[in-house]
C-alpha cells in the first residue's frame, strides 16, 4: 500500500484533544498521512515524514468526514405537493409516511437501489463519508427486508423500522402489527441490520409497544435507537437510556428529567434540525443539553417527507444559528458525536489508526461551515484512505 501526506492544511480538526489545541484537537498548518485506509500520523506541515505521494492543500483547512447518523434513504416518490402545501398554508391530506409506503412498495428493487445510491453519492460529495439508514417504508415482511437488503449493498450502518407508524394494513389492529413487527418481520430483518428503531410518538407506538419492539430486537442481537420526544412530551428518551440505546433521536420535547437522564447516559442525543427547517416546528435546545453535560449529535433525517437534506454543512449552520450550539461544538457534533451515536471509534475523528475519511474545505477553518451558510466549500472528499471527491 502506498503512502500520501496532505500538507499545508491552515487548520486540521482532529477531535483528538491530546493532539492539538482544545476539544477539537485543532492543529494549525498541520499535514496528515495516510496509510492505505488509515490515518498515520498528524502534526506539523514542517515535520511531516516522507510518503510516497503528496497533495499540497493550498491553505484549506480539513476535518473528518462526517457521520451522519440518521437517514431513511429507502423510498420510492416524493413528496413536493404535500411540502408545498405546508409552505403555502394550505391543508392537505395525502397521508404523509403512507404515501411514501405505498410508492416505496410498488417500486423495483433496482429503483430503491438507485435512489438510495444517488442520495449517498450527494451526501459524499458535501462531506458525509459514514451514512446509516433506515428501512421503514415497507411495512410487510417482504417489503421491510428487501429495504434492509438493499440498504447493507450501500452501507454498514442498517437499521430496521418495521415500527415507523403502524402499518395501514393493521389500522385496526395495532397490537397485530406489534406482534407483527417482533415475530415474522423481526426474523426476516435481523440478519440484514445491526440496529433496531422505533418511533415512540402520539400517533405512532406508545412506551409499551416501544419497549416490546425495542426488547424483542435486542433478543436477536440488535442494538436499540429510538425516535423519541420529537413531537410531543413522552416516555422515548428516557425509555431509551433505560434499554442502553445508542442514540434518541429528534429530543425536542424534554423535561429536565429526560435531560438529566441524557447527561448521566451513553445514550447520545441526535438533533435533527433539517425536521424543525422543513416543518417550522420548535427548535432542539441544544444549548440546554450541552450545558447539562449530554453528549450530542447532529444528522440531516433525510427523508422525502420532513427533512429532505442530504446536506450536513446545511445542519451545521442550522444547528449554530438556531439551535445554540457554538460552531466547535456543531462540527464535533456532526462528526465524532455521530459517530457516538453509531458507537464507533474508527470513524469521526483524524488520529493515528482511525479510518482515513477527511473532508477538504475550500476555506481557511471550519467556522466557515457555519459562518458561510449554501456556499459549496467541500473541495475534497476522501473515504478508506482514497479521494473520491
Amino acid at each position: 500500500m502506498s503512502t500520501t501526506v496532505l500538507t499545508h492544511l491552515t487548520q486540521l480538526v482532529t477531535n483528538d484533544p491530546s493532539l492539538g489545541e482544545g476539544p477539537l484537537g485543532l492543529i494549525q498548518d498541520a499535514a496528515v498521512v495516510i496509510d492505505g485506509d488509515r490515518v498515520a500520523w498528524v502534526g506539523p506541515s514542517s515535520k511531516a515524514p516522507a510518503t510516497d505521494n503528496a497533495v499540497d492543500a493550498g491553505g484549506r483547512s480539513a476535518l473528518p468526514g462526517f457521520v451522519d447518523s440518521h437517514s431513511h434513504l429507502v423510498f420510492g416518490g416524493d413528496r413536493t405537493e404535500e411540502f408545498n402545501a405546508r409552505m403555502s398554508g394550505r391543508p392537505y391530506e395525502a397521508g404523509g409516511i403512507r404515501t411514501t409506503v405505498a410508492a416505496t412498495r410498488a417500486a423495483t428493487d433496482a429503483q430503491l437501489s438507485a435512489n438510495v445510491a444517488h442520495y449517498m453519492a450527494e451526501a459524499l460529495r458535501q462531506g458525509t463519508t459514514t451514512f446509516e439508514t433506515k428501512s421503514g417504508y415497507g411495512l410487510t415482511v417482504e417489503d421491510e427486508a428487501r429495504a434492509l437488503r438493499i440498504a447493507a449493498e450501500h452501507t454498514d450502518e442498517v437499521t430496521y423500522l418495521g415500527a415507523h407508524i403502524v402499518s395501514p394494513d393493521y389500522a385496526d389492529d395495532p397490537a397485530g402489527y406489534v406482534s407483527l413487527v417482533t415475530g415474522p418481520m423481526l426474523d426476516a430483518c435481523a440478519p440484514h441490520a445491526r440496529w433496531i428503531d422505533v418511533f415512540c410518538e402520539k400517533g405512532a407506538f406508545d412506551g409499551d409497544q416501544a419497549r416490546a419492539i425495542l426488547t424483542a430486537g435486542k433478543e436477536r442481537g440488535l442494538l436499540p435507537r429510538i425516535h423519541a420526544n420529537q413531537l410531543s412530551y413522552g416516555p422515548g428518551v428516557q425509555l431509551g437510556v433505560e434499554l442502553d440505546a445508542a442514540s434518541a433521536d429528534h429530543c425536542t420535547h424534554l423535561t429536565d428529567a429526560d435531560v438529566d437522564a441524557l447527561a448521566n447516559s451513553a445514550t447520545v442525543a441526535t438533533l435533527l434540525p433539517g425536521a424543525e427547517f422543513s416543518t417550522r416546528a420548535t427548535w432542539p435546545d441544544a444549548r440546554r443539553l450541552l450545558d447539562a453535560g449530554a453528549s450530542v449529535a447532529l444528522s440531516t433525517d433525510c427523508n422525502p417527507g420532513s427533512s429532505f437534506t442530504s446536506s450536513m454543512p446545511f445542519c451545521i449552520a442550522l444547528a449554530v444559528r438556531d439551535m445554540g450550539m457554538t460552531p466547535d461544538e456543531a462540527i464535533w457534533a456532526a462528526t465524532a458525536g455521530g459517530a457516538r451515536a453509531l458507537r464507533r471509534t474508527d470513524v469521526g475523528r483524524i488520529a493515528p489508526g482511525a479510518r482515513a475519511d477527511l473532508t477538504l474545505l475550500d476555506a481557511p477553518s471550519h467556522v466557515h461551515l457555519a459562518y458561510r451558510p449554501g456556499v459549496p466549500l467541500v473541495s475534497g472528499v476522501w473515504r478508506k484512505g482514497v479521494r473520491v471527491v
